[in-house]
């Protein structure tokens, strides 16, 4: 994607020549970075830009290309950018050195046929600074969202959600495509949004009609993919997926009642016990009560024989 001052360079000064950069650069703290610049056809000097949001871009250096030399600008400090040119004379390197969290920012290379100003600007390198180690994972964490039953059977249609949290840098990209199908089909995309130090997206694709017996993909193109292979997240199909669903809630409502029916069953029998334990207490408080009022009203002579029956009765 083109930064504003590319394209407003473009607008100005269009021409044939076509530079190509590398999209996005990571760079740890302290260290260095290499920004490459590549143009389709000989040219005598390759320039250096370099744009932070929010401020003017200033140029740093030019690059003669026939003797190799670098000219700085008066501002910038030689221990600080660096170009060479590279072995097929078609390409330059740009070195950033001891990396800062304020050298972050859009790096464009620009060179012309002829004539000082008249310049093509290239598509620009983001260059990210972080203080993340370079074994850290980085790469976007996937949450899936399948769809909802009510927009199955309401909407017939059905909406996959792929949620990616946790990468570094920014710059991504998502697509979405049936499982054996390379047409890239038409999807929506959330912004990418910062949290903390990274990074988080969302995008979804609804489907319709046959598409919903189709399994899909999302597929993930970030700066930190292994060996430069996309991460891809597979989505089973709609129709497939409800069946499922339907099926496993029909068995988990049957193991439900079961446990339910248990439950009751359990509950009778404790209430039973409770109430026959309560009406025993009762009537061994009744006991009780009537053997001691009977033995207030009995004769002294005849307590012990009285007694030695209560003995086996009333305990």
């Amino acid at each position: 994607m083109l930064g504003p001052l590319a394209v407003l360079c473009a607008l100005l000064f269009p021409a044939g020549l076509k530079l190509e950069q590398t999209p996005v650069v990571v760079g740890r703290l302290g260290t260095s970075a290499t920004l490459l610049c590549t143009v389709d056809s000989s040219v005598y000097y390759i320039h250096w830009y370099f744009h932070k949001k929010f401020a003017a871009p200033k140029r740093l250096l030019y690059l003669d290309m026939s003797s190799s030399s670098v000219q700085r600008d008066t501002s910038v400090k030689a221990h600080k950018v660096n170009a060479k040119k590279g072995k097929d004379s078609y390409s330059c390197n740009l070195l950033v050195q001891k990396l800062e969290k304020s050298d972050e920012g859009v790096y464009y290379c620009a060179c012309g046929w002829s004539g000082w100003y008249n310049k093509v600007l290239g598509p620009g390198t983001i260059l990210r600074v972080t203080d993340k180690s370079a074994n850290e994972d980085t790469s976007p964490k996937p949450t899936v969202f399948l769809p909802s039953i009510s927009e199955i059977k309401i909407h017939k249609a059905g909406t996959y959600l792929c949620l990616l949290e946790d990468f570094f840098p920014e710059i991504i990209k998502v697509d979405w495509k049936e499982k054996n199908d390379q047409t890239v089909l038409q999807s929506q995309q959330g912004n990418t949004m910062k949290t903390k130090d990274t990074y988080m997206k969302f995008s979804w694709l609804t489907v319709t009609g046959a598409s919903m017996d189709k399994e899909h993909k999302c597929i993930v193109n970030h700066e930190s993919d292994r060996g430069g292979i996309n991460q891809e997240i597979l989505f089973p199909s709609i129709n497939e997926g409800i069946s499922s669903f339907q099926i496993s809630v029909h068995s988990a409502w049957s193991r439900e009642e079961s446990k339910i029916s248990r439950c009751l069953i359990l509950s009778k029998s404790r209430t039973l016990l409770l109430i026959l334990s309560l009406t025993v207490r009762a009537i061994a408080f009744l006991l009780v009560s009537s053997c001691v009022t009977a033995l207030s009203f009995l004769p002294a002579w005849d307590m012990w024989l009285v007694g030695s029956f209560l003995g086996s009765h009333c305990e």
